[in-house]
């Protein structure tokens, strides 16, 4: 796999565990479920995700470099 694959995967598991974690904390913030915003829940989340795809790209993934290296490695031990 090349490495804007390797980076795209790992951002995309990044900001998908933000949008989980804002969506909750958005949720637990209700004191009961039918009390929940959800178009509030659902956007703060979509925004949290947006930020950490640009925050994925302004700064390098240390699992990117990890995982590359580990496949390249690899890739070059079966030659």
């Amino acid at each position: 796999m090349d490495k804007f694959k390797i980076w795209m995967k790992a951002a995309a598991i990044r900001a998908l565990r933000t949008f989980a974690q804002s969506a909750l904390g958005v949720i637990g913030a209700a004191a009961m479920i039918t009390e929940v915003d959800w178009s509030m829940a659902l956007s703060s989340a979509a925004l949290a995700a947006l930020l950490s795809i640009l925050t994925s790209l302004a700064t390098t993934l240390p699992e990117v470099e990890a995982e590359y290296k580990k496949e390249h490695k690899e890739k070059h031990k079966n030659d």
